[in-house]
């Protein structure tokens, strides 16, 4: 007959006591800060299903739940006009992310695996001007714009993916770094097979890359669907060419307010939702991305 083995209790030492108490004590810290973060999330989440329209009230939670704002503000378009917004930004968007991911990855390759003369040069030029703020810049980039006839008409569009894509090459770093942890001697193989350039950044490179490919696709298409400053300098009053955020912006003007504060919250939620989608569809990649870029 087995005797059963009674288990007994280890007794709680002092530097046991401590670890879980700093445990505790850090996911306890960890929750308020999480709570704290989401709380602005859902303060206009809750906004933007209140069926009063005023912008200041006395309590948090709405009295009524309803999706009258997110219908009005596709349907109500006479004084600001969000689908068309959210359009214009979409188009500027895709379009800057195409060409941004083009020239990033390019100039990315040519610095990791090319040697050519004013190489390191290029290089530290290009750090030292990343430490500007773009918006220095601003008012030269209006005037040439507008001695160039791009600020009129359907130009703006031109003029916008121009002011977003041109410089976006000297932003290589990152993905250069990534590269540097490509083997080179998959590259040296592929070129004693016989390949160009193009075809080992296209077939070897590019393949073994796609964090940081689906890295620069992200930071390229948030560029112009976030921007305000450039974009409110670009096209001024003229609302048929506004972004979301000049009218998000303008929604809280005097005038609109008190009409258009909880259509504002609903806007701002319909505004993310692609961006949270993007981020939580990539984030291993996202991550896989700048941790490939910090090993080189």
């Amino acid at each position: 007959m087995s005797k059963a083995v009674v288990k007994q209790k280890r007794p709680m030492t002092a530097a046991r006591f401590k670890r879980v108490f700093m445990n505790s004590l850090v996911h306890v810290i960890l929750g308020l800060l999480a709570a704290i973060w989401l709380f602005p999330i859902f303060w206009v989440v809750m906004t933007s299903l209140r069926k009063e329209s005023g912008a200041y009230t006395s309590y948090f939670f709405p009295k009524a739940l309803t999706f009258d704002n997110y219908i009005r503000l596709f349907t109500e378009t006479t004084q600001l006009n969000f689908p068309r917004m959210f359009l214009n930004t979409l188009f500027i968007s895709i379009i800057v992310c195409i060409i941004s991911t083009t020239f990033v990855l390019c100039v990315s390759y040519c610095m990791s695996r090319l040697r050519f003369k004013m190489r390191k040069p290029f290089m530290n030029i290009a750090m030292i001007m990343g430490l500007f703020p773009a918006f220095m810049s601003m008012v030269a980039v209006y005037f040439i714009l507008k001695a160039l006839g791009l600020i009129e008409g359907n130009m703006v569009y031109i003029s916008l993916i121009l002011i977003y894509s041109a410089g976006s090459g000297a932003g290589f770093y990152i993905a250069k770094g990534f590269f540097d942890t490509v083997p080179k001697s998959l590259t040296e193989a592929a070129v004693l097979d016989g390949c160009n350039q193009f075809q080992v950044f296209y077939k070897i490179i590019l393949p073994l890359s796609k964090p940081i490919v689906v890295y620069t696709i992200l930071t390229s298409f948030l560029g112009p669907w976030l921007d305000f400053i450039f974009c409110k300098v670009i096209v001024g009053p003229r609302d048929k060419y506004w972004t979301v955020s000049i009218g998000l912006y303008n929604m809280l003007e005097k005038e609109f307010v008190n009409g258009w504060f909880t259509r504002w919250a609903a806007a701002a939620v319909i505004v993310s939702i692609p961006i949270a989608i993007l981020f939580i569809i990539m984030q291993r990649f996202y991550v896989d991305g700048l941790t490939g870029a910090v090993k080189g």
